[in-house]
């Protein structure tokens, strides 16, 4: 395997460089055994900065959702629970805005994003103690705008249930019918987790994921960590329109109302026997965490969000790379990370910074590329080409928000629509006749307007549905 190594590296070392990340860690293991390791860059930007090691801790973000994944196939493995049972089964105090939406509602719907809920603003009430504690960041390089002062504290999930339960929107569709990414939805999950194992999600994680898997160093909470545990500092930008500068910003963001959408620390050693999981039907070396059943639908094409890939339990799957890719990716201030797994290869990988913003997509299709004898930079979706008539651009036209604070706006440039986000310009490739890609650093990115009764009013924007704003004139057309 050595002879694609010099290349993979140059290729890191240039995206790394562009994207001004601080540090990074790379892990590839083959049938279980570690193969590659490199630690590009530091864990600080002191004179006294350590190397990376396997065992640096990070960030991981929203891969933290599989985790969450795991736990319920494990209860349900156990007899405890159904992924198709109703979710007011378990919070019979869970109020929507449509009761018989809320009534169809299962825990499959929670895992697969599918229950309709749009994107909402209860991450920043539940992040809000933590950064305001923190007092060194109002933001991350995600392009999110929001008011924290105008947040609601929510510390606890049982606050987290009581302000759901307020907030005023439209579904996307009825349970089942539209994709869009809700870290409420895991949120939920955690709950679910809690009232049938009659422990906190984070001790249940801990004892069926992390023990039995020998992750002994990852956590939720950096004091649970040992003490020797060797830990990332974080870094964040400001965004493209404010100069994207790097800085260094130390503290974590937690949530314990939402700790099961994206909150745990881990390391690449810890990630890469995780991964095993996916890798082997359910073992890691000789304990058995999940029943072959329970592996083969959490990584189930469940919903198709692109022509090309689709989302399982946690999970995003993939025809690609010669074989089912197997991945999911995290992101918050100072946390970009990356776990992978493709079974007819044998491979499982993990990519970790501790600079939010960072290429990991491209070096997870980076590093499986050469390790295939394909060139660094092959994209793994080929998206052809479609004519869409320049007349037809207009209806695409106009800004799309949603409440957890994302803001676009698609404009019409030289013939060409392009869409504008924080502070970038990208322009969007037309592949269908509601669907575009656009570049988001080496990879295409797929994007989908929705239509109602023939009028654009969404557009699927990062695994989002986004809301087009309407003017008053175009409201009474």
């Amino acid at each position: 395997m050595a002879d694609w190594i010099q290349s993979f590296e140059e290729y890191a070392q240039k995206l790394l460089a562009e994207a001004k990340v601080t540090g990074t860690a790379v892990g590839l293991a083959e049938q279980g055994e570690l193969r590659y390791f490199h630690g590009f860059g530091l864990a600080d930007n002191t004179e006294d900065a350590k190397a990376l090691t396997p065992d640096t801790v990070f960030g991981i973000g929203s891969v933290t959702k599989s985790f969450t994944c795991v736990a319920i196939m494990q209860l349900q493995d156990a007899g405890k629970l159904s992924v198709h049972d109703p979710v007011i089964k378990y919070l019979p105090e869970l109020r929507t805005p449509n009761e018989a939406y809320t009534r169809e509602m299962t825990i499959y719907h929670l895992m697969t994003h599918t229950a309709g809920f749009p994107p909402l603003d209860t991450l920043v009430g539940a992040m809000k103690r933590s950064i305001v504690e923190g007092e060194d960041v109002k933001s991350f390089s995600s392009g999110l705008e929001f008011d924290l002062d105008k947040a609601e504290e929510i510390n606890t999930k049982e606050e987290f249930m009581a302000y759901f339960g307020k907030l005023d929107y439209e579904f996307l569709g009825a349970p089942g019918t539209e994709f869009s990414y809700s870290n409420d939805s895991y949120a939920m999950l955690g709950l679910i987790i809690e009232r049938v194992s009659g422990i906190s999600y984070e001790q249940f994680v801990q004892d069926h994921i992390l023990v039995p898997a020998g992750m002994k160093n990852s956590a939720f909470l950096v004091e649970d960590l040992p003490e020797d545990a060797e830990v990332a500092t974080l870094f964040t930008r400001k965004s493209p329109k404010d100069g994207g500068e790097v800085y260094r910003s130390p503290s974590w963001w937690d949530s314990p109302s939402m700790r099961s959408a994206g909150f745990l620390k881990s390391t690449i050693h810890d990630l890469l026997r995780y991964t095993e999981i996916f890798r082997t039907g359910g073992l890691v070396g000789e304990n058995r965490l999940l029943s072959p059943e329970s592996v083969q639908a959490m990584t189930a094409p469940h919903f198709s969000i692109s022509p090309f890939q689709a989302y399982g339990y946690g999970l995003f799957v993939a025809n690609c790379h010669d074989g089912t890719l197997i991945e999911h990716g995290g992101a918050i201030k100072g946390v970009a990370a990356q776990i992978f797994v493709l079974p007819e290869r044998g491979l499982t990988g993990a990519i970790l910074m501790n600079t939010d913003g960072g290429p990991m997509a491209d070096l997870m299709h980076g590093i499986l590329n050469v390790t295939n004898g394909r060139s660094t930079d092959t994209v793994p979706f080929q998206y052809p080409d479609y004519e869409l008539a320049v007349e037809a651009l207009p209806a695409f036209t106009g800004e799309y928000r949603s409440s957890e604070g994302a803001i676009v706006s698609v404009e019409i440039e030289e013939n060409e629509l392009v869409a504008k986000s924080n502070g970038t310009n990208i322009p969007l490739r037309s592949v269908g006749e509601d669907s575009f890609v656009m570049k988001r650093g080496e990879t295409d990115m797929f994007i989908r307007f929705v239509r109602d009764e023939g009028v654009v009013t969404r557009m699927s924007f990062g695994a989002r549905q986004l809301v087009k704003v309407f003017t008053e004139k175009e409201q009474t057309v």
